[in-house]
């Protein structure tokens, strides 16, 4: 049986294209309540930010696409030394 070496994220197939990242919002942010764009664009900043974003687009803490979870209002941030937003 092979071993892959390294991480599932390491692989092509965990980079999201921003035409399928945009329609993942629209999916998941269908019918929910959604951050103002103030809100989303403060905390999406300092998702970019954190040393948990990882490949531009997931959190490393609770493997959300940020794009998602920061347009989400009910949406906290899983860091866990202390939370970035809530």
């Amino acid at each position: 049986m092979d071993r892959q070496e390294g991480c599932k994220g390491c692989s092509e197939s965990v980079q999201v294209s921003p035409e399928k990242l945009q329609r993942l919002v629209e999916i998941a942010t269908r019918g929910r309540e959604t951050a103002s764009e103030e809100v989303y664009r403060r905390r999406i900043g300092q998702c970019e930010q954190c040393p948990g974003l990882q490949y531009g687009t997931t959190c490393q803490y609770c493997g959300c696409l940020v794009e998602v979870k920061t347009r989400l209002l009910e949406s906290a941030c899983p860091y866990p030394f202390a939370p970035k937003w809530s």
